[in-house]
């Protein structure tokens, strides 16, 4: 069920970036007196799911979910209709039309994802806010990944800096580390304080899976049972805080990172617990089901560790949520200087499944929002670089145009077009062949 509903998700976000992408070029065709001979939702080679004749645009809707295209007449675009093109130009035509006209045409289906962008931010952030958790709040310190724990980072530490910065978000701390090429983290561990290095390898895994590096620690304690589960049935009830049985002295594990842990190793077991550790504490038998669950939900982190939340007017939230988008532009740009310049960060490139599994496995909009809002800003910032095929091609040679006062052939533009096809091709394979071998690599 979560897969199908984190599916559902990339394929409305996807046909909103879409639409609203391909909206701008119609829109500003149409502006211009250019005819727009289709207008279509995702791709349809050979055939289509649906479509209608409107005027002189036929709309319809693909059944290969990979864009999504408009056919403007006289132009080389992804149609590669070379036959029209052998044709007298026509005053509909965007081939005869002024370069600046031309150039507006391009760039608009950027100009509408980077507006979106800002639109949602601006709406997110008037509408629950700005939500964050302080590092010096995390009292507990962090549960590590096995990238980082390699690293040297142990369960319990607390991050003090990153190459000697004080970071006030504990959720960037991550994204610190790796748009910045850090170097060494700085703990305290028990009291003492420690330097851990930070190599390029490190860097490169963290790609993978920046988010699950390091979380913040909490005690386990159930919220609520599910009927029929191995919780209920062992008797545990809401406000039980449940921690794992150690025989080293003075050792009590009793958070949630390390409950969920054992649990997924002793899948279709029983086990022991620990119940109320820290007053009156008994023993309690539970069965583990064939998942790794126990059958309740904890409390959540923000029970136990304080955030501090920003509340936005509709006027502040406007400048806000253009300083967000900014920030995502920047972020986006350091994160493609990383895949280039730290070795092995390229392997950590995703396709479409990466895309899927960033949202959430339950529907929640506030989240669905947010990552549109990053899709059509990462959308945007892709579709403006000077790639033939992309709108950046075909805007840079316009902008040739105008800068030189020559056309580029039509035969060279034919080219261009073939070229950037193959890359982006060659991108897409690349990108989700490494899904594929992370799935049979886990």
């Amino acid at each position: 069920m979560g897969a199908f509903v984190q599916i559902t998700q990339l394929i409305l976000s996807l046909s909103i970036l879409i639409l609203l992408h391909e909206g701008g070029h119609f829109t500003a065709a149409r502006l211009f007196k250019i005819r727009v001979e289709k207008f279509y939702l995702f791709f349809d080679p050979w055939f289509s799911l649906f479509k209608f004749k409107k005027g002189d645009t036929e709309y319809g809707i693909g059944w290969l979910p990979l864009g999504g295209y408009v056919k403007i007449a006289g132009m080389i675009d992804e149609s590669m209709d070379k036959e029209q093109m052998k044709l007298p130009p026509q005053p509909w035509e965007f081939r005869s039309k002024p370069a600046w006209q031309r150039l507006i045409v391009m760039v608009a289906g950027v100009t509408v994802n980077l507006l979106l962008g800002i639109v949602i931010y601006t709406m997110l952030l008037y509408s629950y806010g700005s939500e964050y958790l302080p590092n010096a709040n995390v009292k507990y310190g962090v549960y590590c990944d096995s990238t980082a724990l390699k690293m040297g980072l142990k369960n319990g530490d607390k991050i003090l800096s990153v190459d000697g910065k004080t970071v006030n978000d504990f959720g960037k701390i991550p994204l610190e580390i790796i748009l910045n090429k850090a170097h060494s983290l700085q703990v305290d561990r028990q009291g003492v304080k420690l330097n851990i290095p930070v190599t390029e390898e490190d860097i490169s895994k963290m790609l993978g899976d920046a988010k699950g590096f390091i979380q913040p620690l909490y005690p386990c304690v159930i919220d609520s049972i599910l009927p029929n589960s191995g919780a209920e049935k062992a008797g545990l009830r809401k406000g039980d805080e449940l921690a794992l049985i150690d025989t080293t002295p003075g050792a009590v594990p009793h958070y949630f990172q390390e409950m969920r842990a054992a649990f997924q190793r002793n899948a279709n077991k029983d086990m022991k617990l620990l119940v109320n550790p820290h007053r009156q504490s008994k023993i309690v038998s539970v069965h583990i089901d064939k998942d790794g669950m126990l059958g309740f939900a904890p409390k959540p982190f923000t029970d136990f560790l304080q955030t501090d939340t920003t509340s936005y007017s509709l006027l502040a939230s406007v400048p806000a949520g253009i300083s967000r988008a900014m920030e995502v532009i920047k972020g986006y740009a350091q994160q493609l200087n990383v895949l280039f310049t730290v070795k092995g960060a390229r392997n950590q490139v995703g396709g479409f499944i990466t895309i899927t599994k960033a949202f959430p496995k339950v529907w929640d909009w506030e989240r669905f929002w947010a990552f549109t809002g990053f899709l059509s800003i990462m959308l945007a910032f892709l579709n403006i670089l000077p790639i033939p095929a992309l709108d950046g091609g075909h805007v840079l040679f316009v902008l040739y145009e105008i800068i030189t006062g020559r056309k580029p052939s039509e035969k060279f533009m034919e080219y261009a077009q073939y070229a950037g096809m193959l890359l982006l091709l060659l991108i897409l394979v690349y990108a989700n062949g490494n899904d594929i071998v992370r799935l049979f690599h886990r």
